[in-house]
């Protein structure tokens, strides 16, 4: 049976991290920022919510989970975050771990482009030219 982990569980966790990322190496400064990004995200900070997508989109430090970068996408561009809204549609027009929908797509893209992301802007771009 596994057991509940505890606040000191995490700071020992942290500490760890901590202390190989102090000496240079890569994956020590992933967990930590991973944890990091857990944390702030399940208590609604939407930027990270983003940032943990991100790692799960690209399983950077974590098993690919598609499913999962959609869920935090999902609830930090729902919040109003841009850069959610922009990845929520990249996954939208490609298909990754969901139905492809351009017209999804294209939602999300016109969310983050109206708020000044130049990136979805040109996604709009493209997308209103090939369909």
């Amino acid at each position: 049976m596994k057991r509940k982990r505890t606040v000191e569980d995490e700071k020992l966790a942290f500490e760890h991290y901590e202390k190989v990322a102090n000496k240079g190496y890569a994956m020590g400064l992933f967990n930590c920022a991973f944890e990091l990004y857990q944390q702030a995200a399940n208590l609604g900070h939407i930027i990270s919510q983003n940032n943990l997508g991100v790692m799960y989109f690209n399983g950077d430090g974590v098993n690919k989970d598609y499913g999962r970068a959609f869920e935090l996408y999902h609830k930090a561009a729902n919040s109003g975050y841009k850069s959610a809204q922009y990845n929520l549609g990249n996954m939208y027009e490609y298909g990754k771990g969901i139905d492809k929908d351009i017209n999804q797509a294209i939602y999300w893209y016109e969310k983050s482009a109206k708020q000044g992301n130049q990136y979805a802007q040109d996604k709009l771009e493209k997308l209103r030219k090939n369909n």
